[in-house]
């Protein structure tokens, strides 16, 4: 993965044949294409009533997303709290990118969803791109601050590298940079490309953030 959101493998994710019982026949395949176009559209009603029938909560699309993840990549929140009803839902299901839920709520900035994961028992870090960077890669702030309220490592390293500070100032919201530094992240740490915080902020053509990182690398 290269960075949260990207480079999406196009393949069956390794849990779905979990669901493979309802594809079975043409009527069983119906239900799963119904399944997944109502979490799309997001028909709670319907996804709710599937359910009911039986269908497997962490069944995953065709491309290998969750339902629940899909829920929050597609905004639809009435088809996240038909799957959050479940009890065999599993919050650490992984997609094909190997995201879980909770960094999908972080990335899309469902800041209530991403509580009552972790009350629910989401994992707070893992190792690699953990939830935190993909926090800090939203476009508010809010997110990153729930993940360190929560517990994770301001300083969590990517798998090439790359810190949560690094990811906010290139992609993320300015204050969500701004207040990891409040909260102990390293300016000076570079990845694997050997960027700093600073050099992804001047990328991304903020060249304030950017001299702030700076000065606070030099402290």
């Amino acid at each position: 993965m290269a960075e949260p959101g990207a480079g999406r493998r196009r393949c069956l994710g390794a849990g779905l044949a979990a669901g493979l019982w309802l594809l079975a026949g043409p009527a069983r395949a119906g239900i799963y294409e119904d399944f997944f176009k109502a979490v799309e559209r997001d028909d709670g009603l319907t996804v709710a009533r599937l359910l009911k029938r039986g269908f497997d909560p962490n069944s995953r699309d065709e491309h290998g997303q969750p339902a629940l993840t899909l829920a929050f990549k597609e905004d639809a929140l009435k088809a996240a709290e038909a799957l959050w009803a479940h009890p065999q839902l599993d919050l650490e299901a992984t997609n094909s990118a190997d995201e879980t839920p909770l960094m999908m709520a972080a990335l899309r900035g469902h800041v209530a969803w991403m509580q009552r994961l972790l009350q629910r028992g989401a994992r707070v870090h893992r190792e690699g791109w953990a939830p935190i960077h993909y926090a800090a890669t939203c476009p508010e702030p809010e997110p990153v601050e729930v993940m360190l309220k929560a517990g994770a490592p301001v300083n969590a390293l990517s798998t090439n590298g790359s810190t949560p500070l690094m990811m906010a100032a290139g992609y993320g919201a300015i204050d969500a940079a701004r207040f990891l530094l409040r909260h102990g992240a390293d300016a000076k740490a570079r990845n694997q490309r050997q960027l700093t915080a600073a050099d992804f902020a001047r990328t991304a053509g903020r060249d304030g953030l950017a001299a702030e990182l700076d000065a606070a690398a030099r402290r």
